[in-house]
């Protein structure tokens, strides 16, 4: 495991925003999930694409904050652009689980 300052850190911008539209991605290599998330006023909404399927719908999507960096650069996936990177943990299968706060946060709000 290749060793970061707390500086490295702290350049990576994790926000909390909320999944205002999900859908299938059925074109998509592997099983994908199209979000559209809001992180607040100060950076707006951002698209991802998120190989979730196992464990979510795009309808049990909307609604759900999530955290993801936002400071990435956008990546071509297929036919999609991804501005940013939702975040997740593997599960047992190797199944993503996302990560969010336990508690309603401002959508926007930076991990510190």
């Amino acid at each position: 495991m290749a060793e970061i300052t707390f500086d490295d850190f702290l350049q990576v911008d994790i926000r909390a925003g909320r999944v205002i539209r999900a859908e299938p991605y059925p074109e998509a290599r592997k099983p994908a999930i199209k979000l559209w998330v809001d992180f607040g006023p100060e950076i707006g909404e951002r698209k991802s694409s998120a190989q979730i399927t196992a464990h979510y719908t795009p309808e049990a999507l909307v609604g759900k904050q999530v955290m993801a960096v936002v400071n990435f650069p956008p990546r071509q996936i297929g036919q999609f652009m991804s501005e940013v990177l939702v975040l997740g943990l593997s599960d047992d299968n190797g199944d993503i689980v996302l990560i969010g706060p336990d508690q309603p946060v401002p959508d926007g709000a930076r991990m510190h």
